[in-house]
């Protein structure tokens, strides 16, 4: 006996042909067909069938499958329960799955809410405090704790850090294999907490390190990571975790669930949430916890760690930004932004037209394909406002969107808008920034 196709249901999307780990089916016509000779009723497939056209021939009745065990060094991957339907995961887009019945592994034992602190030779990525405060959110939605874990080499300085920004407990793994970082020692540790705690959820930053890491550590605890989420947010009735990102090259907003698998795990872009209220004094669990491996357990090594004296735009990190978009018309005229910039002290970016014309370099790219940012002041200069970089800016505390069109985009988001020349309006206003400030010094 094999799974069942239902051609009256059947819509040809292919979900049941990609999630079949046998290859047993296959699009014929536009229906899906099964091969009755490698069929072996794992039910993958039925679970992620958004039309219901696919049955078990024979139901199995496995009990639920334990959580992965420990892995140490030298230890495989357990093999992931066949009867569980894997959810859409990072850059899948948004995936219809069918409604589960089965609760996740071990059902209530998994709980509170984890965010990894990204500390790297003295310095704690900011991301990691803004995901403390989202975190706060979620837990108290859950009702369950909130904790930090704070992984490196001598990280005692990110401590008292992390309960200001209002955990309740914070996990430490401090070593020297975790001076500098590397995936497979940063994935051991974070995961071999997780299998002994056993957090609900568990957030870090899309940082270069978190979007290298994380998918480490989810493929070891098998379950699913959604990542670069603009949005998280909780079922009332299920309490599951609602992780949304923009997908189909950012024009939609897909909301992504993990409903048989735990941990849930996402990874969040700097600057989208905002910096909670740091309470210096605040106290907690400090949990500190061994690591047990040894140089030769990993095959890479850090020869040695170089500073780059380079001058980035740390896009992320700035208060006033001056953005251009293809308005500007052409890259001799960015020195009328760049004068604007060095008047306010503010940094130079521009839209992904700006950057793909080859006047910006890519470090420079604020939207969906480049840097999410949250300054007090954003510029936008020639900007019509595509979904894209929209994404990437709505969240700066006061935006002022200079463009000639009255019907822009991004004039709908700006706080200030001004319709007009932008070659006339600002030199006008570089102009009139210049004599306020060098005003307010003479006094």
């Amino acid at each position: 006996m094999t799974v069942v196709v239902d051609k009256t249901k059947c819509i040809g999307c292919g979900a049941c042909v990609m999630e079949c780990p046998l290859e047993a089916l296959e699009l014929v016509d536009g229906f899906a067909e099964v091969d009755p000779q490698k069929c072996k009723d794992l039910g993958n497939c039925v679970g992620v069938c958004p039309v219901d056209a696919l049955s078990l021939a024979n139901p199995p009745t496995r009990p639920q499958a334990e959580p992965p065990a420990a892995a140490g060094p030298a230890s495989e991957a357990p093999t992931p329960d066949t009867e569980t339907v894997k959810d859409a995961a990072a850059g899948s887009g948004p995936v219809a799955i069918r409604a589960q019945t089965a609760s996740p592994a071990a059902g209530d034992a998994w709980s509170g809410v984890w965010v990894i602190v990204e500390y790297s030779h003295g310095e704690a990525a900011s991301v990691s405090w803004e995901l403390l405060g989202e975190g706060r959110k979620l837990a108290d939605a859950i009702g369950c704790g909130l904790c930090a874990v704070v992984a490196g080499y001598q990280v005692d300085h990110a401590i008292p850090l992390a309960f200001a920004y209002g955990a309740e407990k914070v996990y430490v793994i401090d070593h020297p294999l975790l001076r500098d970082y590397r995936t497979e020692p940063y994935m051991e540790a974070i995961a071999g907490l997780a299998v002994k705690y056993r957090p609900e959820i568990i957030l870090m930053g899309a940082t270069s390190m978190g979007r290298d890491v994380f998918p480490a550590v989810a493929t070891r605890l098998q379950t699913a990571l959604t990542a670069d989420c603009t949005v998280l947010g909780v079922d009332p009735e299920t309490k599951v975790l609602l992780q949304t990102r923009p997908a189909f090259g950012g024009n939609i907003m897909a909301t992504i669930l993990c409903r048989t698998r735990r941990p849930q795990m996402a990874t969040v872009r700097p600057r989208v949430m905002a910096m909670p209220e740091r309470v210096d004094g605040r106290t907690g669990e400090v949990v500190r916890e061994e690591f047990n491996f040894t140089e030769n357990d990993f095959r890479t090594r850090v020869v040695e760690f170089i500073p780059s004296d380079a001058k980035s735009a740390f896009l992320d990190k700035a208060e006033i930004i001056v953005s251009v978009g293809l308005g500007i018309a052409a890259k001799r005229n960015l020195i009328i932004a760049q004068e604007l910039a060095d008047v306010l002290g503010a940094t130079l970016a521009g839209s992904r037209g700006a950057v793909e014309a080859g006047w910006l370099p890519h470090e420079r790219l604020v939207g969906q394909t480049g840097t999410t940012v949250r300054p007090k002041v954003y510029i936008a200069i020639g900007i019509s406002g595509a979904i894209q970089h929209l994404v990437g800016m709505q969240t700066s505390d006061f935006i002022i969107a200079i463009n000639n069109d009255p019907e822009a985009p991004i004039l709908k988001v700006a706080n200030f808008g001004i319709v007009g020349d932008l070659f006339q309006i600002v030199p006008a206003l570089t102009a009139e920034f210049k004599k306020r400030l060098q005003s307010g010094a003479e006094n």
